[in-house]
């Protein structure tokens, strides 16, 4: 078990923890909330500059780590839907997780017909899942910065997280149809 296997794991552990808080932890705004948040999405950057830093890249990890990332997304964003139950912001959730479920499935035929060309994250990826934290992070807060709605804030962020998810989607369905 590696350093960045066992921050993988944590990231695990933290996602039930949010759904318990978010529950059971009444605060307006979500100051608690928002910090596991934001610990377990820090984790995901940790663990991968930690595995290739300190040459701990392992089969373990490039298995829990997507699967860690999905978990956290998608719960997050169906306690932001739970929260916030209207057509303008299930419209990018609902991309949003339909990405993350296509591009896993893709990604395990890949690895079962034993393509050539893998399906490593591109640039657009990365935008997406910086613009989809933050994004998550101001759509749970659930109060105001100054005068500035977070909501808003994070709306837009998810609608950008949404439109790049589309994007990477098609860049790695092109790779796979050119396999």
């Amino acid at each position: 078990m590696t350093y960045a296997n066992l921050i993988t794991l944590f990231r695990i552990f933290l996602t039930p923890i949010m759904i318990l808080v978010f529950f059971l932890y009444k605060e307006d705004p979500r100051y608690f909330l928002v910090l596991i948040f934001f610990i377990a999405s820090i984790t995901d950057y940790l663990d991968g500059y930690i595995a290739r830093k300190y040459d701990q890249i392992s089969d373990l990890g490039k298995f829990l780590d997507p699967v860690a990332d999905k978990l956290l997304v998608i719960t997050s964003l169906l306690l932001v839907l739970y929260d916030q139950n209207n057509i303008i912001i299930f419209t990018p959730i609902c991309i949003i997780i339909l990405r993350e479920v296509l591009i896993s499935a893709l990604r395990e035929w890949v690895a079962r017909r034993d393509f050539q060309n893998t399906l490593e994250v591109n640039i657009f990826g990365k935008l997406k899942t910086f613009f989809q934290m933050l994004s998550i992070g101001f759509l749970l807060f659930n109060g105001s910065i100054f005068t500035i709605s977070t909501y808003m804030i994070g709306l837009f962020g998810i609608y950008v997280a949404a439109f790049l998810s589309l994007i990477s989607m098609i860049i790695y369905l092109g790779k796979v149809i050119r396999s």
